[in-house]
């Protein structure tokens, strides 16, 4: 690597907080800096979903052959028998490219980054401006049932209680100063020297 230490940027939000828009616009932002890195998981890819570009799509057997292997970075169980994590990997590659990993995982994912990794990481929770939004978001989104938004709403409950966690908390009221505000703090933490 060309002198750069190696920096993570985690980026974590409930469902339904603009984190996806956020993650895509600092990848646009910074793309010589940043790259972002592919999640496993173990559902069936959704719509246009691309394996290996939106994840690393696997069976639960695989995963758990993975995990049993020391191979991911963090991993959970986010519902019954859906598993999601970070392979290592996937970090080394970003690393090796001279570039951060931008790591777009959930709450508990993030923390045990945070635990193992203190001094590589940035972290930024992205906040909605309340529950009655961010479930008007959910509904609105037109993808999830009833029994999927309620479970959503209430792991974000679970999730906000966290936030004081992180490095960063950003109110996503505004989605362009939301933005900005991420930008500034990720572009500062890319350009400190180690």
């Amino acid at each position: 690597m060309s002198g750069h230490s190696k920096r993570i940027v985690i980026i974590t939000a409930p469902s339904g907080a603009g984190k996806t828009t956020i993650t895509r616009h600092l990848l646009e932002r910074f793309p010589d800096k940043l790259a972002f890195s592919v999640s496993a998981a173990t559902r069936e890819p959704r719509g246009q979903e691309v394996n290996g570009q939106d994840y690393h799509f696997m069976s639960a057997q695989r995963f758990r052959e993975l995990i049993d292997a020391g191979a991911f970075l963090e991993w959970e169980m986010v519902y019954e028998g859906k598993y999601y994590g970070t392979l290592m990997s996937e970090v080394e590659r970003i690393w090796d490219s001279g570039r951060a990993p931008m790591l777009d995982i959930d709450v508990k994912g993030a923390m045990r980054v945070m635990e193992q990794h203190r001094s590589l990481c940035t972290s930024l929770f992205i906040r909605p401006p309340g529950m009655q939004e961010l479930e008007r978001r959910l509904r609105q989104r037109g993808t999830d049932t009833e029994a999927s938004i309620n479970m959503r709403l209430e792991k974000a409950e679970f999730e906000l209680s966290y936030a004081n966690k992180f490095d960063h908390v950003i109110v996503n009221d505004d989605l362009s100063t939301a933005v900005a505000a991420a930008e500034d703090i990720v572009g500062r933490f890319l350009s400190e020297d180690a």
